[in-house]
């Protein structure tokens, strides 16, 4: 019998069944090595930013503002980690939670070695820097989703 609307209000919803301490425990091993992963990946991108990333992508700049540019990539992420937890959560919806975990580890993983590949500024020139941007920007989206997507 579906519950429309008002008859949902009136009646309690129908009981769910617990989960047992070792499915929890499951859940939250999986969680805590999703987090692990993503941290660790992030810190790595963190050090190699501030001592690799600088200076193959953004010499014309200066030395400080150099550093500074880097660092902004950095936050970058931070700022796009919203927007990909938004959509992770919409298309996991949609398609699962495990196709769009294996997505969101492979556009993550894509990103990772676009970043290794790229050219550098005296190669490529300005579209360099853009392109690192822009890979952040894969890199850091789905970051939320590959953390999560064990709970679900």
């Amino acid at each position: 019998m579906a519950y429309t609307a008002r008859e949902s209000t009136l009646t309690p919803p129908p009981a769910t069944t617990s989960t047992s301490a070792k499915e929890r425990r499951k859940v939250v091993a999986a969680s805590i090595i999703g987090t692990t992963i993503e941290w660790y990946d992030f810190f790595i991108y963190a050090f190699a930013a501030n001592l690799v990333l600088a200076k193959l992508f953004f010499v014309p700049a200066g030395e400080e503002m150099m550093q500074i540019l880097s660092l902004i990539t950095i936050g970058l992420s931070f700022l796009f980690r919203p927007l990909g937890a938004f959509l992770a959560g919409h298309f996991g919806d949609k398609l699962g939670r495990r196709p769009m975990l294996v997505i969101t580890l492979l556009l993550m993983g894509i990103a990772t070695v676009g970043i290794g590949l790229l050219p550098t500024y005296e190669t490529i020139g300005i579209t360099a820097p853009s392109c690192s941007s822009c890979f952040a920007f894969c890199r850091a989206s789905p970051r939320v989703a590959s953390g999560a997507a064990p709970c679900s």
